[in-house]
């Protein structure tokens, strides 16, 4: 019975997936040829016609309050934080994140468990009609991101949340979920990524975060940038919309201890909070989610109490993030997959103690900054296995130019084109007190992460850390 039950909920899972997957029309990026006003009136024209949609089928992203969050980096953690908090108090909570690493459910939470493979199904098919009714009348067909974007409201709706989170994917300003009035908006940082979707300098990319802002809505930013929020104070102006700055050790403070973890103290906490994601920067994220959820208010008081705030960071989970799936060889798993966040893991990686050799397993999608990826992280490695990951429609980075950057670094290496092989190499070749770290793309760590959790159990038992199917 429990396996007829299993193969019922991966056939479900599968129809939806495989339908949303056919949506997909060549690689996500325009044309190579378009020029900056292309790409741009082609985002504009993708956001009207979802806002159109929408409006088609009942506006079900004004159906429910909102938090939105945009950023280079830190807006998933951020936003996994702001749903853990809001879940803690009481509200039901949709949380929506980009993108997933191992099922699409993953994009699809509420208060903490992913949407059920037959609701998936269900939502899938259901928005199928409405498309249907949308094209009969003369409309054109919705894209894959434009489909994805408008099931995301239509679930939470559908689901009763009182609130959702929803983070953006690239940019802000132009990005399919800014079709959202939001409580608050949240901008996490600015960095160089997408550029030649969001421009080659900090400001210019600063201009799509900040288009998150709303009209006398307030926002909130940890980014510190003197460029980048320069940009985003101008905005709020703008939009008259009051803006927290948050700094750090002057507004919040993080503090590692040794052995444990880090901890954040901060106004609005009662004591110090225990980070259960690692890394200096979560305490970045996780203030920005306190000070997001202050904000929010009700008959002039705050809505959220410190006790929910207090609990929801220390309960938040946030899969392939500075993430440990075991400890003996210790396995890293970090989907960094631009500069910034790949400086940040680097930094992460000082606070564990290694007694062996570091292994590191490194393979990125094309279209990212992989070679500045490569160069910062390679000299941290003892030995490299170079890999490919691939999405849909999206391919591998070039692994020649990855292996000429690590040639030039003088460190040993190997290829082990398969990411599943690769996993598995790394882990006959280390010893118990070696360490194995695996980054360079969300989409690695996505097929590397199914040696310990599977997608069966991900979807049978509604979490990405299944505990009968992890080995």
């Amino acid at each position: 019975m429990h396996d007829q039950r299993s193969q019922t909920v991966l056939q479900q899972y599968d129809w939806a997936s495989r339908y949303l997957e056919g949506l997909i029309q060549g690689p996500p990026s325009p044309p190579p040829d378009a020029t900056p006003e292309e790409i741009r009136a082609r985002a504009i024209a993708r956001k009207q016609r979802l806002r159109a949609f929408l409006r088609f089928i009942g506006d079900p992203h004004l159906s429910y309050r909102c938090l939105h969050v945009a950023g280079t980096s830190g807006k998933g953690s951020t936003s996994a934080f702001l749903a853990s908090i809001l879940s803690r108090h009481g509200f039901r909570t949709g949380l929506h994140v980009s993108p997933y690493l191992q099922v699409e459910t993953e994009k699809l939470q509420i208060d903490d468990k992913l949407l059920s493979a037959q609701s998936f199904a269900g939502y899938v098919e259901a928005l199928d009609k409405e498309v249907r009714r949308w094209t009969d009348a003369g409309n054109h067909a919705l894209t894959y991101g434009e489909f994805w974007v408008a099931l995301t409201f239509l679930c939470f709706q559908r689901e009763n949340c009182d609130f959702a989170v929803v983070e953006t994917g690239a940019g802000g300003r132009f990005d399919l979920t800014n079709v959202v009035q939001p409580d608050v908006s949240v901008i996490t940082s600015v960095g160089l990524d997408h550029v030649r979707t969001l421009g080659e300098t900090i400001p210019e990319i600063a201009w799509h975060k900040a288009g998150v802002i709303k009209q006398n809505t307030p926002a909130v930013t940890t980014v510190e940038d003197p460029a980048a929020l320069e940009v985003i104070r101008q905005e709020a102006i703008e939009m008259n919309a009051p803006l927290v700055e948050l700094r750090a050790n002057r507004d919040y403070q993080w503090e590692w201890r040794d052995g444990d973890a880090g901890y954040l103290t901060m106004s609005g906490l009662s004591r110090p909070v225990r980070l259960p994601l690692p890394g200096r920067f979560q305490a970045s994220n996780a203030a920005a989610a306190v000070a997001a959820t202050q904000l929010l208010q009700h008959e002039s008081r705050p809505l959220i109490s410190v006790s929910a705030a207090e609990a929801g960071i220390e309960q938040t989970r946030f899969p392939g993030r500075l993430e440990i799936p075991q400890t003996r060889p210790q396995v890293v798993l970090d989907g960094a997959h631009n500069p910034e966040k790949v400086t940040a893991l680097v930094e992460s990686l000082k606070l564990y103690s290694n007694e062996g050799r570091r292994i590191l397993v490194l393979g990125s999608l094309g279209g990212h900054d992989f070679l500045n990826v490569a160069r910062i992280v390679v000299p941290e490695a003892d030995e490299i296995i170079v890999t490919a990951p691939s999405a849909v429609e999206r391919p591998s980075a070039p692994v020649n130019e990855i292996v000429r950057t690590i040639e030039d670094a003088g460190v040993p290496y190997q290829v082990v084109l398969d990411p599943s092989d690769a996993i598995r190499v790394a882990l006959d070749t280390a010893s118990l007190e070696d360490q194995i770290v695996v980054t360079g793309s969300l989409y690695l760590v996505g097929t590397v992460r199914e040696h310990w959790y599977p997608k069966g159990a991900i979807l049978e038992q509604r979490t990405p850390f299944p505990e009968a199917g992890r080995q």
